[in-house]
């Protein structure tokens, strides 16, 4: 049976604001220059924390520069998702670059294709499941044997509404997501008694670059927002205060979820 001591320093005993304060912590984002990525790792930083980004393009520097002006610390680690020898050095290449240790991996690099499951490419089908699945889990399995040791960390893992229902004409982004919630609950209960939460986010229907083509088809936009209870498609920055919270001490019981964000899509 644990102490009391011991069971202080797994929750602590802190007020409010403390617990969702990330200062001193270091965090590795992927997908992180545009979209939900983006505004995640914005406030990550706001939050305290220092940011390594990996980059498939490491001459993008906004997000970074946008970051270091909230006062914490902020570098590029290149990397292309779908070169999965990359994937392979990703994490010892931050920890190289950031020191010391990595306490929050959030997970957001993806990528989408669609097609009719009659016509889908295998080529496309490859591309989708290693970007969106097998580097997640390779970046996670590194992470794992950095923070099981030091028996704390925080893996985030961005899912989808797709790890819940099928979708249409993407049999490649559905399968990833799905996957992506079982791994979460796999890695979870391998984990958790190791003090290392991992759990993960589906978003809903969010005005981003990878939903243009659904927006833009006036008709489907109409028939889409009419089955959102809130009414609206949902925003990078709607992403914010869960990142924050699966992040910090605040969520140190919670794992092996999957937080839906979707304007109350699910549920109905």
């Amino acid at each position: 049976m644990q102490t009391m001591t011991e069971v202080a320093d797994l929750t602590p005993n802190l007020p409010v604001a403390q617990l969702f304060s990330l200062k001193g912590q270091v965090a590795l984002v992927t997908g992180g220059t545009r979209g939900i990525g983006e505004a995640c790792a914005l406030a990550l930083a706001q939050a305290g924390a220092d940011i390594c980004l990996a980059q498939r393009d490491p001459t993008r520097t906004s997000v970074r520069d946008s970051i270091r002006l909230l006062g914490v610390r902020c570098e590029i680690v290149p990397c292309d998702l779908a070169d999965l020898e990359a994937v392979k050095t990703l994490f010892d290449r931050a920890l190289a670059v950031m020191g010391g240790e990595i306490h929050v991996l959030f997970n957001c690099g993806g990528m989408q294709h669609r097609a009719p499951a009659t016509e889908f490419p295998e080529e496309k089908w490859d591309e989708v499941i290693n970007v969106n699945l097998k580097a997640l889990f390779l970046l996670s399995q590194a992470a794992g044997r950095h923070m099981v040791p030091l028996r704390r960390g925080k893996i985030i893992n961005i899912a989808s509404l797709t790890t819940f229902i099928g979708g249409v004409n993407i049999p490649a982004y559905a399968s990833s997501k799905g996957a992506v919630g079982q791994l979460t609950k796999a890695l979870s209960n391998e984990w958790a008694k190791h003090n290392v939460q991992v759990n993960a986010i589906a978003p809903g229907y969010i005005a981003t670059d990878i939903n243009a083509d659904l927006r833009a088809d006036s008709t489907q936009y109409r028939q889409l927002t009419e089955r959102i209870p809130a009414g609206r498609w949902g925003f990078p920055a709607d992403f914010a205060g869960p990142t924050v919270f699966l992040a910090s001490a605040a969520s140190q019981y919670v794992s092996g979820e999957v937080m839906v964000v979707d304007g109350g899509f699910l549920g109905r």
